[in-house]
């Protein structure tokens, strides 16, 4: 067996012990076994002689890393590599397979906090309103960004929510967070009228008599999936005129942003957005700051 065919044999069992243990998805899998691949080459370019992942030293994976920052990698793909390594190797000493674990006392580099792409109110307003919602599918998508903009949910929550999860009555939304962890949020009076018109008009429609438990359904009757609702986003977008960068999580940014403009509790705030740490939530105290800097610059006469 050659080392390549033996690095990829440990590849795998440790791709197959992390779906085990931990149930991971299928990106997330590949991005270790990315990084360990990556690992692997460099390593078989310098250790000619032995590449074995099981012959790595601290001081190959130091300097795999300052190779890394050679070539300008970002230094979030370096701390996720690093990761990755570290919890191989922690696999690794577990099954007996080394002895040492050579990514020990590699500290983990600390990331500049990055502000989260948010939209503005009006961006937010003329994305609301963007689905054509004559259209079946259209109120569906305008009751699904209702409610994330409501609710503050993760894309994942929204899709998966299922028909029992929303009390109309309530005008809440029971939502299973991430580690299992149960949480209830309010909708507000906009999004529950939009929910009760889909509920009424649409889904029925788009169920095609089919029978679902899903809330918010395809043209085939089926639950969405997180990137077909990406891409609905994205063509709304364009339809409102917002060329603003996006991601899945924007308008859960602009929930989070918007309450804190407007006086909510960072306590509260975090709660709504299930967060398990107040540090996690601490990121939007950034944002509201300096969003009253603008208005300070604009406003205040010495400005």
């Amino acid at each position: 067996m050659s080392a390549a065919e033996f690095n990829a044999g440990l590849v795998d069992e440790f791709s197959d012990a992390l779906w085990l243990e931990d149930g991971l998805s299928r990106n997330t899998l590949e991005s270790y076994r990315s990084d360990l691949r990556q690992f692997s080459e460099w390593l078989g370019k310098k250790r000619w002689n032995d590449p074995a992942l099981t012959a790595a030293t601290h001081s190959d994976l130091l300097e795999f890393l300052a190779f890394k920052v050679s070539v300008r990698v970002k230094a979030s793909t370096t701390s996720r590599e690093l990761s990755s390594l570290k919890r191989f190797y922690r696999f690794l000493l577990r099954q007996g397979r080394i002895q040492a674990d050579p990514s020990l006392n590699i500290d983990t580099p600390k990331l500049p906090r990055s502000l989260p792409a948010s939209l503005t109110e009006a961006d937010v307003e003329a994305l609301l309103n963007a689905p054509d919602v004559e259209q079946s599918l259209g109120l569906r998508d305008r009751a699904m960004l209702e409610v994330l903009y409501a609710s503050g949910l993760r894309v994942s929550e929204l899709v998966s929510l299922d028909v029992m999860q929303i009390s109309l009555n309530m005008g809440v939304v029971r939502v299973m967070g991430k580690g299992g962890k149960e949480r209830l949020t309010p909708l507000g009076e906009e999004a529950l009228e939009w929910v009760i018109r889909y509920t009424r008009e649409a889904r029925s429609v788009l169920l095609g008599g089919k029978a679902a438990n899903t809330l918010f359904v395809t043209a085939r009757g089926s639950a969405m999936t997180r990137q077909a609702f990406w891409h609905l986003i994205k063509r709304h977008a364009r339809v409102a005129g917002i060329n603003n960068t996006l991601s899945p999580h924007t308008l859960r940014h602009a929930f989070a942003t918007h309450l804190l403009n407007h006086g909510a509790d960072l306590r509260v705030v975090q709660l709504l957005l299930g967060h398990a740490d107040i540090s996690t939530t601490q990121i939007y105290t950034h944002v509201a700051r300096e969003r009253l800097k603008q208005i300070h610059a604009l406003h205040h006469p010495r400005g």
